[in-house]
């Protein structure tokens, strides 16, 4: 009789690795290893020997790395989407992508189980099995982390030794990272003491803003309706766009933050969060977006920015109100077509000209200088009707306070439309 089939969250790191051997020994699995090759600087080759050689029947890796920009990237950054003001949401939008993997292989390979490694503690078991939930109700999720009898990465590191899996971990270098092509993160060590200050040796992608060169680096990005199409105006695939991105970033020192986060389960945790090419396109955009839109609708952005990014955060990418935002978000930037020209430097990215066919700024009436499109005498009727609400109240209050009647008929007058200048 044939085992049962279960499709396993892999990624040769050392959770993962120990989550192999266990299903094993605690179900008599038949494990599929499936690793999605996000943008993580890694060597997928030996990650599917790895899971081979520790007992896996089949090693899948998917090359994820154009559809997370185009369909998950792109999206958020269109959307202006920030966490608590402070996270690009890295490992947020890859999970509802590689769920919807996990699911299309479970299907293809007759799968009813997934099982991944996310903690009991943590965000990602719930983007996981929300997305698994929208896309397929009857499969089966099993979270190791939530059921068996290890209580820290110490005790895997010791199961490992004794089984002789290979991993990289020891307990003097256990930060937990997550990386892709838009992030990395670090977690876990010193960083669980909020007053332990980070260490320089933690940064993997970008330099300190003090080891970053001593002259600025001057870039130009152009955007095609909200979506970065060039750097410098040579056209780049999206793959290559963010690559060299990340490149100019992390030579800058660009996008690392260290912040306390709100998770969803109810806890704050802390983390390093390195994004040196997403940082740079988040500030291009939003300069982009204030030369385009108008007061309004930036406005309304904003706060729909906040929900999107919640939605994210919370994995649930799979929703009609993420869909409805999302749909919001394209009607705005049909028109955010431009160049903007970001200056890098000691760890800071930001705009210092733009320019735009849609651009809602005119010189002509913006100046100081004498035009023919804005006659200043105009701009008291504006002011009269602007603070109407405020002239009835001060007359209001005055007739409460009572106020001799002179004084109010004074009021009445300039209500009616007299002006306070003589």
């Amino acid at each position: 009789m044939a085992k049962e089939k279960v499709i396993l969250a892999y990624s040769g790191g050392l959770d993962t690795s120990v989550i192999l051997n266990w299903l094993k020994e605690t179900y008599d699995y038949d494990v599929i290893a499936v690793c999605c090759n996000v943008g993580q600087h890694e060597d997928f080759d030996a990650v599917e020997k790895k899971a081979l050689s520790t007992g896996a029947s089949k090693a899948i890796t998917l090359d994820l790395r154009e559809e997370f920009i185009t369909d998950y990237i792109y999206p958020t950054l269109k959307a202006g989407a920030i966490y608590e003001d402070d996270y690009l949401l890295g490992t947020s939008m890859a999970r509802p992508l590689m769920a919807k993997k996990f699911v299309e292989i479970a299907e293809q390979e007759g799968a009813f189980t997934i099982a991944h490694g996310c903690t009991g503690k943590g965000n990602d078991q719930v983007r996981f099995e929300a997305s698994i939930q929208a896309l397929n109700p009857a499969i089966k999720v099993i979270a190791p982390w939530r059921v068996w009898d290890f209580k820290s990465r110490e005790d895997l590191i010791e199961y490992a030794h004794q089984h002789n899996i290979p991993i990289s971990q020891t307990t003097k270098k256990i930060y937990s990272r997550d990386e892709n092509i838009w992030h990395i993160s670090h977690e876990g060590g010193e960083l669980e003491n909020p007053w332990n200050e980070h260490l320089p040796t933690i940064h993997v992608l970008s330099k300190t803003p003090e080891d970053a060169p001593n002259e600025p680096t001057t870039i130009t990005i152009s955007f095609e309706k909200g979506i970065p199409v060039a750097i410098d105006d040579e056209k780049l695939s999206p793959i290559d766009l963010l690559t060299k991105l990340n490149k100019l970033g992390s030579e800058n020192g660009v996008g690392t933050i260290d912040i306390i986060e709100n998770r969803l389960v109810g806890m704050k945790s802390r983390g390093v969060y390195e994004t040196p090419g997403g940082t740079i396109l988040y500030q291009a955009h939003r300069d982009l977006e204030k030369l385009i839109l108008d007061r309004d609708t930036l406005a309304y952005k904003k706060i729909v920015s906040q929900k999107f990014a919640e939605l994210v955060y919370d994995g649930l990418w799979f929703t009609p109100l993420r869909e409805a935002i999302s749909a919001f978000v394209d009607v705005t930037q049909e028109h955010l077509t431009g160049k903007v020209k970001m200056k890098l430097y000691k760890g800071t990215a930001y705009p210092v000209a733009s320019q735009s066919p849609y651009s809602l700024y005119n010189e002509e009436f913006a100046t100081f200088s004498e035009d023919e499109v804005y006659n200043q005498a105009d701009a008291q009727g504006f002011i009269n009707l602007f603070a109407l609400p405020l002239k009835i109240r001060a007359i209001q209050k005055q007739s409460l306070e009572g106020v001799p009647e002179s004084q109010q008929a004074l009021g009445k007058k300039i209500l009616k439309g007299g002006s306070f200048i003589e």
